[in-house]
């Protein structure tokens, strides 16, 4: 959420930063319904302060008078219910203020950051490294045709269970998928992260404070008896998990990991990726969050990625490194980096996470302070994916293919999976 004042008292500034995001932004009304509510505010403050005044000399008059019902107490007391009315007169427009404001800043999404590169879509994301050599060969498989192959999955029999785009994993593929999430946990969690396993259904305010809400209700499934959604990323739960609260700045940074089923409609897909892991309505994510200290968040942005990275290292896949662009940045981002690994069966990179720095965006959402210098000041929280377990499980599958149609595992994973390649029965 952008800061209300900023708003009220430089809304020149505050479109043309988010017009960096390559849309036009016009915020006139919000603008209009803040300076109302901070007249409002005054016009309280003010109030308030004549109240405690007259409060003071009801105090005096009963000692001095030693009659509660002189004709001057009498008046005081008369004028005191006049100013106690038209207080919750003006507190009830600025509770209904208050609304509206929020309702309407909830729809503006983050300032993208001043390093990153501006553009208007992913055409114009930036390169920043590659690693790894792509595997490039003739006549290889895609991943869901090995899949179908060594009897790791079965997409048709999961629309009897549920609809298309869901998948059950079969055997070896459940196993792998098993072995992935705890060897993705172990490394973070020995690079100093501690492990949640946080609920699968959350309640509207949690979407709400990481950004997720109103903008995007047609992403999420919602259960219809109850104010519950299904988790689209861990991120949601893991920044509600300190909603409304002070954290110490003693404990800061603090690291979270987390394996989470997750849930999206997407929407906007359109018949993309229809076959295989790589765009479902469930799947199994190990996400990253940090919350940090304001004045440090840069650096731990670069740390994240990092840890994000090394998981593909350590498995050997591929990937190259993405500064996105102003125009194709998330919503509740300022910066991000993407990373993607490289699918050989299609030629190119696929994102298997976004790495985003969200500054005090969602710590404003979800009122997470910290004291620095005595005051309570919005911390930045940081999210990445590390990493998303399906997409991982394709990219090994089709780096790791051999010529007799067994694939190799990656050394790292095989403590974990228990063989060195997964072959037909």
């Amino acid at each position: 959420m952008l800061d209300q004042k900023l708003i009220r008292e430089n809304p020149t500034s505050v479109e043309e930063r988010l017009s960096l995001r390559g849309k036009v932004f016009k915020i006139t009304s919000i603008h209009e319904l803040t300076i109302k509510k901070k007249e409002i505010d005054i016009e309280i403050s003010s109030l308030q302060s004549e109240s405690k005044k007259l409060s003071k000399l009801i105090g005096q008059e009963i000692i001095k008078s030693q009659n509660n019902n002189s004709p001057e107490l009498n008046n005081l007391k008369k004028k005191g219910n006049e100013y106690r009315i038209q207080i919750a007169e003006f507190e009830e427009k600025q509770r209904i203020l208050n609304k509206q404001i929020n309702n309407e800043i909830c729809n503006l999404p983050n300032f993208p950051s001043k390093d990153a590169p501006i553009g208007i879509d992913e055409s114009n994301n930036v390169l920043v490294k590659t690693w790894g050599d792509p595997l490039r060969t003739d006549n290889l498989k895609s991943h869901w045709e090995l899949g179908e192959s060594l009897n790791l999955f079965d997409s048709l029999k999961s629309t009897k269970v549920s609809k298309s785009r869901f998948i059950t994993l079969t055997g070896n593929g459940a196993r792998l998928e098993r072995a992935l999430i705890n060897f993705m946990l172990d490394i973070h969690i020995q690079n100093g992260y501690l492990e949640l396993m946080p609920p699968a259904l959350v309640n509207s305010d949690s979407l709400k404070g990481s950004g997720q809400l109103p903008k995007f209700s047609n992403e999420s499934f919602k259960c219809d008896n109850d104010d519950l959604w299904l988790s689209p990323t861990a991120e949601v739960p893991l920044t509600a998990f300190h909603r409304n609260e002070i954290i110490d700045s003693k404990q800061l940074p603090i690291k979270y990991v987390a394996y989470s089923p997750c849930f999206r409609r997407e929407a906007g897909s359109y018949g993309r990726d229809t076959k295989g892991l790589i765009r479902l309505h469930q799947f199994n994510k190990v996400e990253l969050y940090w919350f940090c200290d304001p004045s440090k968040s840069l650096e731990a942005h670069k740390k994240i990625t990092s840890d994000a990275e090394s998981i593909l290292k350590k498995l050997n896949l591929p990937y190259r490194l993405v500064d996105i662009c102003t125009g194709d940045l998330g919503f509740s981002s300022s910066r991000t980096f993407d990373i993607e690994v490289w699918l050989p069966s299609s030629q190119c990179y696929r994102e298997i996470s976004s790495c985003s720095n969200c500054l005090d965006f969602q710590a404003r959402r979800s009122s997470i302070r910290t004291k620095i210098d005595k005051k309570n000041k919005y911390l930045h929280t940081l999210n990445g994916s590390g990493l998303a377990i399906g997409r991982t499980m394709a990219a090994i599958l089709e780096n790791g293919q051999q010529t007799d149609g067994s694939v190799k595992i990656p050394d790292a994973l095989v403590p974990y999976f228990g063989s060195n390649f997964l072959k037909t029965a």
